[in-house]
């Protein structure tokens, strides 16, 4: 495909030249490891494994979509109170680590299957199925909060007083982050406003290049080390396998784990809607002339995270989902190739067989990701609003304000007073999960008694 020279950008078939694309593959890499990581040390998977099955789960992903979707699979915090919770019954029981992954295995492989069996029913029926159920109402809001309730994740990394700190000088350590995290956020977005060129879709490698350089440089005027290591017996060794682990049947696990799944379909369809909108921006500003139904193979998107959820499993990952922060970092710097998270799914099985690669990504300061969050997750909020813009929702009709307003304060609320679970007549609901639950049911609740709207030949398009 010929390129047009004067607009930067690669749609999702086009491949940059090869030092450009290991360049962006490696940002796409940066951007992905901080929330893959977090998942595998808050529920006790391995780190190396997780890496590993992250991007062997990409792979198998692009390879069953058909090298049409521009996604990138990580470990999903959905899931993480379900593993946990089995996990730690397991663990009472008296089983070892790898025993007690292994029965979170098994969940995780069935939850795969709850996605691939809702794929194959939305491309039996229909884009316009899944549309009557999550509507940009629903899917927009759904967007706006999943970016929203990690705000306070990105304040919080930006601010972070790193570990050994003594307490004299916490208050220190604090403002110094803050100078950190401020660098790498600002020198992102001014990079990104004002760089021409191919920097210009580097920005989020730049920026917390210069974030690490002021932590360096801080450091060595304080004495305060702002940079991260594992723990040792994580960190010993060059070279080392993942170990791999295979699933272990447990009916409780299924209990557990498998309705997650259910609930995660919302946020993976705003996801492919967001990639359509902005994929289909830059090739009418590339004047390619060709449309990219994105949006049309959202069927084919489940059944491919399904099996992305199964192939992770079945090595010892944890469960995942097409990552919102890749997607944001490819609307920022508008690469949106295919071969770049080809690329990217290489690298991360190569670093998660290299330790000191893994001590190296790891020991960015969390001030560094903290700055870099707060750029990507409002990107992520930002595209929710772009999902309603696009599909001309009416925010003066009192459907559409109720159907917003109430997920957009379930999401972010049940974040912010209950820690992302909230308790509901026993039950510890995650807020997204429950945000999207009540859209759905309010929406089919509110149009009881009306004629469904024809969808119009722009939206089949």
């Amino acid at each position: 495909m010929k390129q047009n020279v004067q607009t930067l950008g690669y749609l999702p078939d086009e491949r940059p030249p090869f030092i450009k694309l290991v360049l962006y593959a490696l940002q796409q890499v940066v951007v992905m490891f901080p929330a893959t990581v977090a998942v595998a040390l808050i529920t006790n998977f391995r780190i190396s494994t997780t890496i590993f099955a992250s991007g062997l789960a990409t792979l198998c992903f692009i390879l069953i979509t058909g090298r049409q979707l521009p996604l990138y699979y990580g470990s999903s915090f959905s899931y993480i109170s379900a593993i946990a919770g089995i996990m730690a019954a397991e663990a009472a029981a008296g089983a070892d680590l790898s025993g007690q992954i292994r029965v979170a295995q098994f969940g995780i492989v069935m939850s795969g299957l709850v996605s691939i069996v809702a794929g194959i029913i939305v491309k039996r029926f229909g884009r316009e199925s899944i549309e009557k159920v999550l509507p940009a109402t629903i899917t927009g809001p759904i967007a706006m909060a999943i970016g929203l309730t990690l705000a306070a994740n990105a304040l919080k990394d930006a601010c972070a007083v790193p570990t050994g700190v003594a307490e004299t000088s916490a208050a220190l350590a604090s403002n110094l982050a803050w100078i950190i995290s401020l660098v790498t956020l600002l020198t992102t977005i001014l990079l990104s406003v004002y760089l021409k060129g191919f920097g210009s879709q580097l920005t989020l490698l730049f920026g917390p290049i210069a974030g690490c350089i002021v932590a360096f440089v801080l450091g060595k005027i304080t004495g305060i080390n702002f940079f991260r290591s594992l723990s040792e017996s994580v960190n010993s060794g060059i070279f080392a396998l993942p170990i791999f682990t295979l699933p272990k049947p447990s009916w409780a696990a299924v209990a557990a784990i498998m309705p997650i799944a259910i609930a995660t379909i919302p946020e993976s369809t705003a996801h492919v809607y967001q990639l359509d909108i902005y994929v289909n921006n830059l090739a009418k500003i590339k004047g390619s002339g060709k449309r990219y139904n994105i949006a049309d193979k959202l069927g084919l998107n489940l059944i491919g995270d399904g099996i992305g959820d199964i192939v992770s499993a079945m090595i010892g990952g944890p469960a995942g989902t097409n990552y919102g922060e890749n997607i944001s970092a490819m609307t920022i710097t508008k690469v949106f190739s295919v071969p770049v998270l080809i690329g990217a799914a290489i690298i991360a099985m190569v670093i998660s067989c290299f330790t000191p690669l893994i001590n190296a990504i790891y020991a960015i300061p969390t001030a560094v990701i903290g700055g870099l969050e707060i750029f990507l997750f409002g990107a992520i909020a930002a595209q929710g609003i772009a999902i309603m813009v696009d599909k001309k929702v009416s925010f003066f009709e009192s459907k559409s304000i109720a159907l917003i307003a109430s997920i957009i304060v379930i999401g972010v609320g049940g974040q912010y007073a209950f820690g992302g679970s909230i308790p509901f007549f026993g039950l510890q609901v995650p807020c997204i999960a429950g945000a999207a639950i009540f859209g759905i049911l309010l929406n089919q609740i509110l149009n009881i008694g009306q004629k469904s709207a024809p969808v119009s030949e722009n939206e089949n398009a």
